[in-house]
């Protein structure tokens, strides 16, 4: 079996997929993600705060990769990330990105865009605090994307982290930061069976005003 036969006979969208009656949205964005972010751990899937961050390089090729959404208040979407990593660097040099989340179980996507800002060190630090041991003293190696010789490199220096984060608690990795996405469009798209999807786009328009459409599936 080719890898095409293999993808052509798995099922997309076969639901049963709620219904979503763009008439019933709400007027603005932050309010409906809330309703579709407690529909999804509701139902069940997995890791509904994971979303994939979407960057772009000086040359302007892009990256991926999956992240945990911090909080979302006023049309302000949080994540972090340290400053040296591939992401922090795409970011420090074009402070636009896009956010993507899924819910398969509900064939549902919530699409993001906007321009991305640094939190303060203060609201940073907090952040990383507030992560598991293990995550702070991964993060303490400062070593994202770099190349690594080998695996044995890796567990002598975490276990080094590990201790250092054991005997100082409240050491805070010197570029962990946590991003702020405004948002300038929210699109929500709901999947049907048919292929009928709906897809409601918010615009804002200023301050805290939204407009609100309906676009083509």
């Amino acid at each position: 079996m080719t890898v095409a036969d293999l993808l052509r006979g798995l099922p997309s969208l076969a639901g049963p997929l709620p219904a979503f009656d763009p008439a019933d949205a709400p007027s603005d964005p932050d309010e409906l993600f809330g309703t579709w972010l407690s529909d999804a751990v509701d139902a069940g899937v997995i890791e509904p705060h994971a979303l994939t961050l979407s960057t772009v390089d000086p040359a302007g090729r892009p990256s991926a990769r999956v992240l945990i959404l911090k909080d979302l208040a006023d049309g302000v979407w949080h994540f972090a990330s340290s400053a040296v990593s591939r992401k922090g660097k795409e970011l420090a040099n074009t402070p636009w990105a896009a956010l993507t989340f899924y819910w398969p179980a509900l064939g549902r996507q919530v699409r993001v865009r906007g321009a991305v800002s640094v939190a303060n060190g203060e609201d940073s630090a907090r952040d990383f605090l507030a992560r598991s041991p293990s995550a702070r003293a991964n993060a303490l190696l400062g070593r994202q994307s770099d190349l690594l010789a080998d695996r044995a490199e890796l567990d002598t220096a975490l276990a080094e982290s590990v201790e250092r984060v054991e005997n100082a608690p409240d050491t805070v990795a010197p570029a962990w930061t946590l991003y702020h996405l405004t948002a300038d469009e929210v699109e929500f798209w709901q999947g049907d069976t048919t292929r009928k999807h709906v897809r409601v786009q918010y615009v804002r328009k200023g301050g805290s005003h939204w407009t609100r459409e309906l676009l083509w599936p």
